[in-house]
């Protein structure tokens, strides 16, 4: 019989290396509990560890680097549309010259 592997979502994986890490269980207890295994353990604490610093991160950059790409993606769509109006233009231009001259 194949074993499935089991999905944990981010917020368990969260809650229970706080648990560790805050000295609220030791490992073993947390492991014996959720039925999960010591390495797996291991890998999200390592996990969790290397990416705590970034919830410190100046959040502003990230706000500026946002406003820059929606302010160029806003020039892009007006200059398509701009574009689109003169190929509008144009063509219509054409079909009446066409049609005129067809008569």
């Amino acid at each position: 019989m194949a074993k499935t592997r089991r999905k944990y979502s981010p917020e368990f994986k969260a809650q229970v290396v706080l648990e560790v890490l805050g000295g609220v269980k030791t490992g073993a207890e947390v492991c014996r509990e959720y039925g999960i295994r010591s390495q797996l353990l291991s890998k999200w604490k390592a996990q969790f560890l290397e990416n705590a610093a970034s919830i410190f991160e100046d959040s502003s950059l990230m706000v500026d680097e946002d406003k820059a790409r929606i302010a160029e993606l806003e020039r892009l769509a007006g200059r398509q549309a701009l574009e689109i109006e003169v190929l509008k233009k144009a063509s219509s231009i054409l079909r009446s010259r066409q049609g005129g001259s067809e008569s």
